[in-house]
């Protein structure tokens, strides 16, 4: 008969540094677990931003990956977000009838379905009638950017599945949009490619600047993120990147690296828009210089 453990949830999970160390370590005190019946319960949780659902998602694959079977209890606080997301569909709870527009669908992607992360990226992220006014050419840029967090994680993660989940947050106007996966850590591949042992916050800075890939080959490499990097900042927008123990953040024209408390097993990348950003934006070669008035 399967052992029976009990996990209280942690009281409040925020898309900051503090949130992110109290999720991995929640998650460290799950990874010995295999065979159990494994009761996640909420009880004591009175707030847990949504576009976190990415993260918990891939934890509890892991865990299934492990034989373990999972059950979310005495959700209170954040039952009406995470219900409307569809993240609690699968542990019993149903889709309410109403919804305030505020959400991001909870979703799991193969390897091979980058097609499908595409058109969800377009209708939940940027066809968003208060995203920033962007042109059709920039739109489509943004989307190609944010994909190549997908195929990071495809080939230099090595993982099967990605996790994805968002919020928008009316009273701060912000959108925030996560992508996970449990795939080789942004430490492991840049030391193991550069021969060094940089901690994670610097390995996550070096695969960040432009050009630089620990792919091979005759692939396209860097994280893709010059573009929406670019966009962010003109928008005053935020961007997080969680993998191993390092955790980097460029937010208000300022970078700030991290050391976690605990390592993530794969990496964690957050992209924040500011939506009270009333300016429109194209791509330079879009600008017709002999025809601007």
């Amino acid at each position: 008969m399967a052992k029976e453990i009990t996990k209280i949830f942690p009281a409040k999970i925020s898309s900051e540094i503090s949130g992110y160390n109290k999720l991995i370590s929640f998650y460290r005190q799950l990874e010995y677990l295999e065979n159990s019946k494994v009761i996640l319960d909420m009880r004591n949780t009175y707030w847990f931003e949504a576009n976190l659902c990415a993260a918990l998602g891939a934890m509890i694959e892991f865990l299934d990956k492990r034989n373990n079977s999972v059950k979310i209890v005495n959700v209170k606080a954040p039952q009406d977000i995470l219900t409307r997301n569809g993240f609690l569909k699968p542990y019993g709870y149903e889709y309410p009838k109403f919804t305030y527009n505020t959400e991001i669908e909870y979703r799991t992607f193969k390897e091979h379905q980058g097609k499908g992360f595409s058109s969800y990226v377009d209708s939940e992220v940027l066809n968003n009638e208060d995203f920033p006014k962007v042109s059709p050419l920039l739109n489509k840029k943004i989307n190609q950017s944010i994909c190549e967090l997908f195929e990071n994680a495809r080939t230099h993660g090595q993982c099967e599945n990605m996790h994805t989940c968002g919020q928008y947050f009316p009273n701060k106007s912000t959108m925030d949009f996560t992508i996970v996966d449990l795939g080789q850590t942004i430490k492991n591949n840049v030391n193991n490619f550069l021969g060094e042992s940089l901690n994670g916050a610097d390995c996550i800075e070096w695969a960040m600047k432009e050009n630089n890939t620990t792919k091979t080959g005759n692939v396209s490499g860097g994280l893709g993120l010059a573009l929406i990097f670019d966009f962010i900042e003109k928008n005053k927008g935020k961007i997080q990147i969680v993998s191993s123990d390092g955790y980097w953040e460029f937010r208000k024209g300022k970078i700030k690296k991290e050391t976690l408390d605990s390592s993530f097993p794969g990496t964690i990348a957050n992209l924040e828009f500011n939506f009270s950003d009333t300016k429109s934006y194209m791509l330079k070669e879009e600008v017709d210089i002999n025809n601007i008035f």
